[in-house]
């Protein structure tokens, strides 16, 4: 081995632990040595590259977090080509949106206020085993490569997977277990808190959902450490990063200029005109503060300011006044109105409207051709219930460009498809695909819930008999603690953020039904949706560095479960029931199971014969390998008819059938006649006529059609013998 050799394979670390039963592997120093930090996640056969790239210098004019996060699935993991003309990958999955989302939420709170470096994450998958799934290993690579560069993340978080089959709860359950899971829930968090929460489940019980976060908390710490092992042998010094202190002058200045208004302002239940207030008395303060002379970083300082003073006036009226900015209780939800149908000639359609937060739902059903395909790195999948969420800017009172859904949309959109998945009835018992659009027409807070409640009025509407009707909530938490030692007020619930005392006076305040303004300048938002049985999405983002406790994550469950009974009962009062039929513009699908041996006769000769049929009776027709067949038609004499033709195409030929079939060859001794495609009988030159017949061609000629009656069926040497006699050789066709 050559000297480099032996330095390259000194410089690569590798350590593992073994979660749920399974190893998971963390190296470094093998791959991508350029990037500030470079891990390759390994479980199974499932392997991961993930890199974390930062500027030197943080960008400025910008008050916010510039954090990227890309997942790049390669099909050549799966040992897969990419379809299309061209033959490589394109656009990224929804899958692969949702994962970059999944990673986002928890890391972002992690890294120190004011840094405004550029961060870049991304994560490669390289090899899959359809086995183990990658999402919670790309977090967790994430996390590592943050945890071992010089970029000030404040790590390291992990994640876990936790699966509910028949009642028990298993750590990272594989891929095809997830299938018959009653809960699919990912947890990340630090070693002693919970960060972020994702989960789908068939109504599961708050008792339920906490004891699998419970059960997450020792694998994630066993991950944390795990990636502690890996800084102590290849971290790199971090970036030194102190959080901008505030000029204590200025903020007095801006303050007095500033929070007697702000506060007022606060009281103002209309979103638009209390931000039309707001602007006002931040334009009055940058005129009396802000002059030509002034700095440059004069005008940026106010305004950061500004919004400070803001977020405290906001933040102390609900934690201490107990105020909401609207006025309502902790509990209270906002006026909810209802309505179904106001779309008419759309095939279900519904718009719920929740204070200024207000979502059109409208329905299509289509037939099983219809279905989405998913051709990505595992199976090929399809999907028969379709949600999509737009959220144009005439929305937020906003103008801007429209240019396809955006990552918040599509997240949007899977959130409230996950919520109502296990009410849609089984296709084998409504055979449709169904699509819901929800379109966002105004919003001042949840409005990925108020689209899962206008979905559910809008399959009710379209008489689709779901299991039950599905509600969602969003659920916020405002923390202001204060140091017994120090006296620090601040966001912590464990330990003081200056002094790191741990004698803490707690104090948090947890909101049903969040407006706008209390997720942007709040501590958590907690969307939670299910039925009257149970809960069916849970989605918990938190701003809080720390994160929360179980116990605190409890209590906002059990509020949560009364908001959401509180809404469905509200939307009850509209539609007790689903409607009895579909609408009248809905397509109705027919079914017959066939042979699937005779498949090949309802297709024909490059499809010739299902096409035939398509255009004649103007339906939609899909065949399935099971030989189930589909046919979606708005005309039932249309349907019906298509049904007989199948069944005749598809029925085996028995003595006695009278049939009016082609003569497709004449011989010496008789005709042989089609009796349907690929099925022909021998009309013997006996059987032609009831006189003596010298010559076949004096009775049928090639081309003619005749009414035949099958007099016999038998099998010989491996083949189906059918004889035939002419009973009509000038039938009326």
């Amino acid at each position: 081995m050559s000297e480099e050799n032996q330095v390259l394979k000194k410089q690569v670390i590798e350590k593992s632990a073994e979660i749920g039963g399974k190893t998971i592997t963390l190296q470094t120093g093998r791959l991508a040595a350029q990037a500030n930090g470079a891990v390759q996640v390994r479980c199974g056969d499932t392997m991961l590259l993930v890199t974390a790239t930062a500027r030197t210098e943080p960008k400025e004019g910008i008050d916010f977090f510039p954090l990227t996060v890309d997942i790049e699935e390669r099909m050549y993991a799966a040992g897969k080509i990419p379809g299309g003309f061209i033959k490589r990958e394109a656009r990224p999955s929804e899958k692969a949106i949702l994962t970059a989302r999944l990673i986002d939420r928890p890391v972002r709170p992690r890294f120190p206020r004011g840094f405004s470096n550029e961060v870049q994450i991304i994560a490669t998958i390289l090899s899959t085993d359809q086995e183990n799934a990658y999402d919670v290993m790309a977090l967790l690579g994430a996390s590592a490569a943050l945890t071992i560069s010089e970029v000030p993340f404040q790590g390291p978080i992990a994640a876990v997977r936790v699966g509910s089959i028949g009642g028990e709860l298993v750590i990272n359950p594989t891929l095809p277990q997830f299938s018959e899971l009653d809960l699919n829930m990912i947890i990340a968090g630090t070693e002693d808190s919970i960060l972020m929460l994702e989960a789908g489940g068939d109504e599961v019980s708050e008792e339920t959902a906490m004891a699998a976060v419970r059960m997450a908390q020792e694998p994630i710490r066993q991950l944390c450490q795990l990636q502690e092992e890996l800084r102590r042998a290849a971290g790199k010094e971090k970036w030194p990063f102190e959080e901008p202190e505030v000029d204590q002058g200025l903020y007095g200045k801006v303050e007095s200029l500033a929070r007697a208004g702000l506060e007022e302002a606060n009281l103002v239940t209309d979103k638009r005109e209390r931000s039309n207030r707001i602007e006002e008395i931040r334009n009055k303060v940058r005129k009396q503060l802000i002059n030509d002379d002034s700095p440059e970083e004069l005008a940026g300082e106010v305004t950061s300011i500004l919004k400070a003073v803001e977020k405290d006036v906001v933040r102390r009226s609900i934690a201490v006044d107990k105020r909401r900015p609207d006025g309502r209780g902790a509990e209270e939800v906002r006026h909810i109105s209802c309505e179904v149908g106001v779309a008419p000639r759309t095939h279900g359609s519904a718009l719920f409207t929740r204070g200024q937060t207000q979502a059109m739902t409208l329905l299509t059903l289509g037939s099983v051709g219809d279905e989405q395909r998913i051709d990505g790195l595992g199976l090929e999948e399809s999907k028969h219930y379709i949600h999509h969420y737009n959220f144009p800017p005439f929305s937020v009172g906003e103008t801007g460009f429209m240019r396809g859904p955006k990552r918040r949309d599509i997240g949007h959109g899977a959130l409230a498809e996950k919520a109502l998945i296990p009410m849609i009835p089984d296709e084998k018992d409504f055979p449709y695909t169904i699509r819901l659009v929800s379109e966002i027409l105004e919003s001042n807070g949840s409005s990925s819930m108020a689209s899962t409640c206008g979905s559910t009025l809008a399959l009710m509407d379209a008489g689709i008999q779901i299991k039950r009707p599905v509600a969602g909530i969003a659920i916020g938490l405002v923390v202001r603690s204060t140091c017994r030692a120090c006296g620090h007020e601040g966001v912590f619930l464990r330990r003081c953020l200056e002094c790191g005392s741990e004698d803490v006076d707690r104090h948090y305040v947890i909101l049903t039904d969040i407006a706008g303004i209390e997720d942007h300048l709040g501590d958590m938002d907690f969307k939670v949706a299910g039925t009257s049985e149970g809960m069916t999405a849970i989605q918990m983002d938190l701003k809080i560095k720390e994160g929360i406790t179980p116990e605190i994550m409890a209590e906002a469950l059990e509020q949560a479960k009364r908001g959401r009974e509180f809404v469905l009962g509200k939307m009850l009062e509209v539609l007790p029931e689903p409607r009895a039929e579909l609408s009248e513009y809905a397509p109705r699908i027919f079914t017959i199971q066939i042979n699937p041996d005779k498949i090949g006769a309802i297709i024909g000769k490059g499809g010739e014969t299902i096409r035939g049929m398509v255009d004649e009776f103007d339906v939609s027709i899909d065949v399935e390998e099971d030989g189930m067949v589909f046919i979606a038609s708005t005309d039932g004499a249309s349907a019906e008819a298509v049904i007989k033709r199948i069944t005749d195409l598809t029925k085996d030929v028995e003595k006695g059938d009278v049939i009016v079939g082609k003569v497709v060859k004449v011989t010496d001794f008789g005709a042989f006649v089609e009796l349907k495609r690929g099925v022909d009988g021998l009309a013997h030159i006996s059987n032609l006529a009831e006189n003596r017949v010298n010559k076949v061609e004096d009775v049928v000629k090639r081309g003619q059609m005749v009414r035949v009656e099958v007099i016999e069926v038998r099998e010989d040497r491996g083949k189906q013998r059918i004889g035939l006699k002419v009973v009509d050789p000038n039938p009326e066709v």
